[in-house]
């Protein structure tokens, strides 16, 4: 889960708008897409908010995009046009870094993995399972066969949060 360089010159520009409208910043997703990209903003309520079961809500949404588009005028960092999304970051949500996933052990995430694991035949770029542990070089999954891997962080492309309705 490397960001690119123009993730965090984006991330660096961006977080203290976020900041001044008090949500925390989840992630950023680029996509350059020819001559529109799309950066996606994920914010969601501040920890201490969260304790209270307050959620984000659109008006949240409408003030990041506001006060990022201002933001990104004074910056330029993007060349050419592109479409700003600001949303939470939803029940499926990605992660940006390990350390977000920290708060998830027990619960199932999806991976994909920049080499294949496994052996012979099962090796497989694809894995979704329960999240058993996580340190600082590696998570321990118990995939939804029933196999166990032991995943090296640096080996992650994308990592996703899998919604189970309990």
């Amino acid at each position: 889960m490397k960001l690119s360089t123009k993730v965090t010159e984006l991330t660096n520009i961006i977080a203290p708008a976020v900041a001044a409208c008090d949500v925390a910043l989840w992630g950023i997703e680029f996509a350059p897409q020819g001559r529109r990209s799309l950066l996606r903003i994920y914010i969601e309520a501040l920890p201490e908010d969260q304790a209270q079961d307050k959620q984000v809500t659109i008006e949240d949404c409408a003030a990041v995009n506001h006060q990022v588009s201002g933001i990104l005028e004074v910056h330029d960092p993007i060349a050419g046009e592109y479409i700003l999304e600001v949303s939470s970051p939803g029940f499926d949500r990605a992660f940006f870094s390990d350390e977000q996933m920290r708060d998830y052990v027990g619960q199932t995430v999806s991976l994909r993995l920049i080499q294949a694991i496994g052996e012979g035949d099962k090796k497989r770029r694809k894995a979704t399972g329960t999240l058993d542990s996580i340190d600082d070089t590696s998570l321990k999954l118990t995939a939804t066969d029933g196999n166990q891997f032991e995943i090296a962080l640096s080996n992650i492309d994308k990592a996703n949060l899998i919604y189970e309705d309990a």
